[in-house]
């Protein structure tokens, strides 16, 4: 991969192009422009256009843009680490202070061989570059990997707690059902009871009745 794989680049703030670095000629720097003017200003985020095997790539962010145009055949995650050094750079240099007073171009001079060295530079190391891409991309898998089974866990933890509170509930009913057994019983018990008293004392009347009746035909004395 070559450096002719960046054809161009600049750092705008808001709509404002403060620097801007190219060793090519053609339309591309129009066409960067346009799609500078349809960028979300107030939104920090990445975009990339295509166009005539060229990708567009924006990185935005606190009001500022940072724009690289390279060839489609770069990858896009190489044209994002070069914005992200430009942009590091650009606010270590220019942040707080000229950045925000600067008018249009004005930093070529001073910028524009700064973007020339990032692109020599991520040109350079772009095999480091992507294997590391791919090692952070790796931690995010491993990461969203964690946090989706945390969020499983706090779910079946939800379950476990609504499991817990119906068991709750069945042993506060089993309870209830085990109290109102022992009452039944109790009352089964003491009708049974009371039938038995009551016909042992229709057995005792009967046999007073019996014995009275004897005695009375026998003429019962002392």
């Amino acid at each position: 991969m070559g450096q002719e794989s960046f054809i161009y680049s600049f750092v705008a703030r808001g709509t404002m192009i403060l620097a801007e670095y190219t060793e090519f000629t053609g339309n591309f720097p129009s066409i960067a422009a346009q799609c500078l003017q349809k960028l979300p200003s107030s939104s920090n985020s990445k975009f990339t256009y295509n166009c005539d095997h060229h990708t567009f790539n924006f990185l935005v962010e606190d009001g500022y843009a940072y724009c690289v145009v390279a060839k489609d055949s770069l990858s896009k995650q190489i044209s994002i680490a070069f914005l992200e050094r430009v942009k590091a750079d650009f606010k270590k240099r220019y942040g707080g202070g000229k950045a925000s007073t600067a008018i249009a171009k004005s930093l070529n001079k001073e910028f524009g061989p700064v973007m020339k060295e990032h692109m020599k530079y991520i040109v350079d190391h772009a095999e480091e570059i992507e294997k590391l891409i791919k090692v952070k991309a790796q931690v995010s898998e491993v990461k969203s990997i964690m946090l989706e089974n945390i969020d499983k866990a706090i779910d079946r933890g939800e379950n476990l707690t609504v499991l817990t509170d119906k068991t709750e509930n069945l042993r506060s009913q089993a309870q209830e059902y085990k109290k109102q057994g022992t009452q039944v019983r109790r009352k089964l018990w003491y009708q049974n009871m009371k039938i038995k008293l009551v016909v042992l004392g229709i057995l005792l009347l009967l046999v007073l009745i019996i014995w009275l009746s004897v005695c009375h035909g026998f003429n019962c004395t002392d």
